[in-house]
């Protein structure tokens, strides 16, 4: 067994140990703040070019073109769009900005001015079905139809991640597979984006879990590890990918070399005083502990990054882009940026204002993580997608 099979990052070894030349996409969750802060990195990478397929040489290497986008929550959310639009958008040829208003970022920010789901919409379907139920109708009837897995590109390959409440693992959903490494692999799985996206946003405990049902005869023979059988098979119960990975990195970080991470996550907010009953105090407690494993996976990747085993980059909301030394960075003033990573993780409306900010904040850092630290030489961004507002 080699160091990489014993990667905090995965229980899983991956079956190929040279990891393939290609850049990997992670688009972390937190809501509708992170679903449009990741539409403004998303738009960047449209514009640098790094959404084609031309093979790409890097500050440190070869990069190779864009071979999967992972995603967790929110940003599965924009990922889905992003993938259901793919064909349409004809990445490689002239007008991409333009076509990526059109088809991605108008109808994310259309689903940003309605809530999705609040207390009083969450209590009142806990009356009559589930909440999980009643955000898929919505992610159904406002952004995917009923578009399935197969209708993702072949290439790249959209990964969207969810954490398994039986078996405790991650389970991702691709066109090419629905997986979890202790149950099973459905090859070509017919689930519809909205029930993806979902379960992938299914934040515990108010929006969860998201019940599956599937025959065990769907399952590949001898695919899983132990748990290949009813009800792990048949019921699945799943909840927000952020609970395993928050960041999206592990299908990305032990396949490919070039990683780009953006994260749009909540920090872990200090406390003065700490509730003393169980409830409120057992919620801290898990807070703390989702914060830990994010900052392990976090400081796994910088290692790697520093160190070359990986290229790429990684990029918090919460980062001053200051530190970036990339020529002629957009004026994103630290204090404004930091209004913006407080915004409550939340599928609530967002006024046109704060939405264009946060795609606007998200385009700007995205420039100056890429032309800083994976590929120099790209030209600066001429201004924001969206120039009266600013960040």
């Amino acid at each position: 067994m080699t160091d990489f099979d014993l990667t905090p990052v995965s229980t899983d070894a991956p079956s190929e140990p040279m990891l393939r030349k290609g850049i990997g996409l992670c688009l972390s969750g937190g809501g509708y703040r992170a679903m449009l802060f990741h539409l403004g990195v998303v738009w960047r990478l449209a514009e640098l070019g790094y959404l084609g397929s031309d093979e790409r040489s890097g500050k440190y290497g070869e990069l190779g073109s864009l071979q999967r986008v992972s995603s967790v929550s929110g940003g599965s959310i924009t990922a889905g769009v992003l993938g259901l639009a793919w064909e349409r958008l004809d990445v490689d040829a002239p007008g991409l900005s333009e076509r990526f208003r059109e088809l991605v970022a108008a109808p994310i920010q259309g689903f940003a001015s309605q809530s999705t789901v609040n207390i009083l919409s969450g209590l009142a379907a806990v009356l009559v079905t589930s909440v999980n139920k009643r955000v898929v109708r919505i992610y159904r009837k406002r952004l995917y139809g009923d578009a399935t897995l197969q209708d993702l590109p072949s290439t790249p390959d959209f990964v969207m991640n969810t954490t398994n409440l039986q078996s405790g693992a991650l389970w991702s959903f691709s066109r090419r597979a629905a997986r979890d490494w202790r149950v099973g692999r459905i090859e070509n799985p017919q689930d519809t984006i909205a029930r993806v996206v979902g379960a992938s946003s299914a934040f515990p405990p108010f929006l969860s879990p998201a019940r599956f049902k599937y025959r065990d005869e769907d399952f590949t023979p001898g695919s899983g590890d132990g748990l290949q059988g009813p009800p792990f098979t048949t019921r699945p119960l799943l909840t927000d990918g952020g609970v395993y990975d928050n960041l999206g990195l592990e299908t990305v970080f032990k396949n490919y070399k070039t990683v780009i991470c953006s994260d749009a996550g909540a920090d872990l907010a200090a406390k003065k005083k700490v509730p003393g009953d169980w409830v409120l105090q057992g919620f801290r407690v898990v807070k703390t502990i989702n914060n830990q494993v994010r900052s392990l996976r976090k400081r796994i990747l910088l290692t790697s990054l520093v160190e070359h085993d990986r290229h790429g980059t990684y990029w918090s909301m919460r980062t001053d882009i200051r530190k970036y030394p990339a020529p002629g960075k957009l004026p994103c003033p630290f204090a404004r940026t930091q209004e913006l990573a407080s915004i409550a993780t939340d599928l609530a409306a967002k006024d046109q204002n704060t939405q264009r900010r946060l795609i606007n904040w998200g385009y700007a850092l995205c420039d100056a993580g890429v032309r800083s630290w994976v590929e120099e030489g790209l030209p600066p961004p001429v201004d924001f997608p969206f120039p009266a507002d600013g960040v």
